[in-house]
Order: structure tokens, then sequence, then C-alpha cells
């Protein structure tokens, strides 16, 4: 048995400030099954926890239909939760969101990327936007620029800023589990708080590193609006944000052509960004290729 436990963090900001409530409970739900299937696990059954100051009967019903759907999509079931009001504790119009998820996963087959070796090439698969990391530093930037939630998205045409900001995590549970089934996947990592710096290590062996081409994949325009905006460098953009990949995936070189196939059926936008190599002594565990040419510095 595997069990995660998460939030959307100040995501809930925005969508508060935007009054779009639609998205974020996928947002919640996929936190915690993205969580679980890196495990090796097939997530069973779900459970939320929606705290607030006096309920809005609209905003709740929306935010539980959208945990319902993340649950359909991850394939689990949504089995109870707990709804507080709490006056008081919450100013106006305030909420918060936990979710809490259970899977399972013959012990056999659980995921521990100790198969993995050098040569191995590692896939990226493409993250819908932002997620649910870095949101602070986002409203942040959309503070001090004096940018309005309900004004058109400088990295969006088309489209309001809350709305763009607000486009749910994705959920790659369905495709991923494929890919287990398949044969040669090694480690998978979801790419949340620490971005692709500090995740993609944790599934490695110490002995190892990544070695990541960021040219292999566009970088998302809301991502280089952030790094222009906010001045980041290349270093703390990746170990802020996903960066245009929510999900890498491990795989052994001989099943890597197989393995993109079978993602790309599942609806998957599938990259070949890296491979697998020796760590060095002094090197950082990901070691990013081709930035100063293919991101804002």
């Amino acid at each position: 048995m595997v069990a995660t436990t998460d939030g959307v963090g100040t995501k809930l900001k925005i969508a508060i400030a935007a009054g779009r409530h639609d998205g974020i409970g996928i947002d919640l739900v996929a936190m915690c099954v993205n969580d679980l299937v890196v495990e090796g696990a097939e997530p069973l059954f779900f459970l939320d926890y929606y705290a607030t100051g006096a309920l809005s009967v609209e905003a709740g019903r929306t935010i539980i239909a959208g945990i319902a759907e993340g649950c359909r999509l991850a394939g689990c079931a949504l089995i109870g939760g707990e709804t507080a009001e709490m006056p008081g504790m919450y100013a106006a119009g305030d909420y918060d969101l936990a979710g809490f998820a259970v899977g399972a996963v013959e012990r056999d087959r659980a995921l521990t990327g100790l198969p993995a070796q050098a040569g191995d090439v590692i896939l990226g698969l493409a993250s819908s936007g932002l997620h649910s990391n870095g949101f602070s530093l986002v409203r942040r930037v959309v503070s001090d620029l004096g940018f309005d939630y309900a004004g058109e998205a400088p990295f969006a045409p088309g489209s309001t800023l809350g709305a763009a900001l607000l486009t749910p995590t994705r959920i790659y549970v369905r495709s991923c589990l494929a890919a287990l089934a398949a044969g040669g996947v090694h480690a998978l990592a979801h790419i949340t708080g620490g971005g692709l710096i500090d995740n993609i290590p944790r599934t490695l062996p110490d002995s190892l590193a990544a070695e990541i081409d960021v040219r292999s994949w566009p970088l998302p325009p809301v991502f280089r609006w952030l790094a222009e905006a906010a001045g980041l460098p290349v270093a703390e953009l990746a170990r802020t944000f996903n960066c245009g990949i929510g999900m890498v995936l491990t795989v052994a070189a001989e099943r890597a052509d197989a393995i993109t196939a079978l993602l790309r059926t599942h609806g998957e936008t599938v990259h070949a960004i890296g491979r697998v190599v020796p760590a060095g002594a002094d090197q950082p565990r990901v070691l990013l290729q081709g930035a100063a040419q293919a991101w804002p510095s």
C-alpha cells in the first residue's frame, strides 16, 4: 500500500482572486496521484478536506466537481472527505484544500530507481502549464508588474491571465501505468516543488546523474514570461518550475522508442530530453545542457 497527501498551495489565492474554481479540484487530485504513480502504484481511492470560513455552496459544488473529475481521470474512487466551516479562521471567500490518496503495487514491482544505469534514456512528458508549484513567485510578479487576473495574459493572447495561470495540473496516471506494464521503465519523477533540478535525482542511485538537454523541448510561453519578468537565472527557473516537463521517465535505452510510442497513444507529448550518466564527484546531479541557447538568461 502506498499513500500520499498534498495540497494546491497558493494557486488557491489566484483561483479566489479570479473567481475561477472549476480546475482547482483537478489540481488537488493530480498532486496526490502523480506522486503515487512514481512509486509504481495504481491509485485506488481519494479523500478531500475542504475548509472555509463560511461555505459558498456554488464554489463548493464547483470545487468538488473538479475533484470528482480528477478522480475519473486518475481511475480512482472518491470515497469521501470533510467540509469544515471555521468562522474567524479564514477571510471572506478564502478556503483551503488538502487531498489524500491511497494506492497499491505488488512489492516486487515497486519503483526504487535502483535498476537505472548509465546510458538509460530520460523521457519527459509535457506539462499543461505551471501545474501547482511556484505560485508565490507568480503572484509576486503579477502584483509587482500591476497585472489584472481579468486582463489578457501577456503570454497567451485571447485568454485572461487568471484562466491561463489556472490551467489544471495534468494527470499522468493512466499513461505511466501503461508504460510500467510494458516493461523497461526504471524510474519516474513527478516534477513538482524543486523543479527539474531537485526531483530527478531523487529517483536515481547516488552514483548516477541526469544530463538534460533543454533544447530538446520548447519552453512554454508562461515560463519564458516569468523568467524574463522576474529576472530568474537558468538554475533558479529549473528549480522553481517544471519548465514544460511534468513527469520524467528513466527507461532502458533499448525500450525508449517503444515506450515513447505507447505514451503517445495515451495522449502524451513525449520528448527525449537526456540520458543517465555517471555522477561526478564535484558535479551537480542534474546537468543542464543548451540552456544558454534555449532559455532566457
